[in-house]
């Protein structure tokens, strides 16, 4: 019986965080908001996500600090983990204004956003697997496709903001979901970061 080749820990610890901000990426996009307590727990269940993912990352430094050899270079593994970190950060943050705004109805450029958000991290965890087993080639694909749906984020980013100072009055309104809009664009720029990170792998294992 052939066995499956065994998958390195470093990479076990990527998929381990991939699978941990797909999970808060699908939670973020599919919790309904139906009024101000379910903000706390929408805020409080992201915090989870991203307390995880801290410890994570926490105890990858530890095991690259004491590591003689690693699967590819170890600072692109801290790149890739820092990069992919810095989503649920974003997540957790946005979470955490939709409570403190008390904002229980998305509008429609902020469901955009969530659903661009939400893809790019499918393709993050598809291509963390296949990183995991050193697929080169089809890992590039993947890079390029979030890629491209963060250059779409610029563009509704700049949709957002041009409706609301042509449609809104309110000032505070406008501050509020002006911060908003940007959160979600930073965290779409921390999605091709990973890309970015991915890419920059390829480039010095294929």
């Amino acid at each position: 019986m052939v066995r499956a080749k065994k998958i390195d820990r470093f990479f076990n610890y990527l998929l381990s965080m991939s699978l941990n901000l797909k999970a808060s990426a699908n939670y973020f996009a599919e919790y309904k908001l139906k009024n101000v307590s379910d903000l706390v727990i929408f805020a409080e269940r992201m915090k989870e996500f991203e307390t995880y993912g801290d410890s994570m990352i926490h105890d990858l430094i530890s095991e690259l600090n004491n590591a003689f050899i690693t699967p590819i270079e170890r600072e692109d593994i801290l790149a890739l983990s820092i990069s992919m970190d810095d989503i649920l950060d974003g997540l957790y943050h946005t979470a955490a204004l939709f409570e403190m705004y008390s904002i229980i109805e998305l509008d429609d450029y902020m469901l955009t956003f969530v659903d661009a958000i939400k893809n790019c991290v499918t393709e993050i965890d598809a291509a963390t697997k296949l990183l995991s087993t050193k697929n080169w080639l089809n890992l590039r694909e993947h890079a390029i496709k979030i890629k491209e749906m963060e250059s779409d984020c610029d563009h509704i980013l700049r949709a957002a903001i041009k409706h609301l100072f042509t449609t809104q009055k309110d000032p505070i309104r406008i501050i509020k979901y002006k911060q908003i809009y940007e959160g979600l664009e930073e965290i779409a720029d921390s999605c091709k970061a990973v890309a970015n990170s991915f890419e920059t792998i390829i480039m010095k294992n294929a």
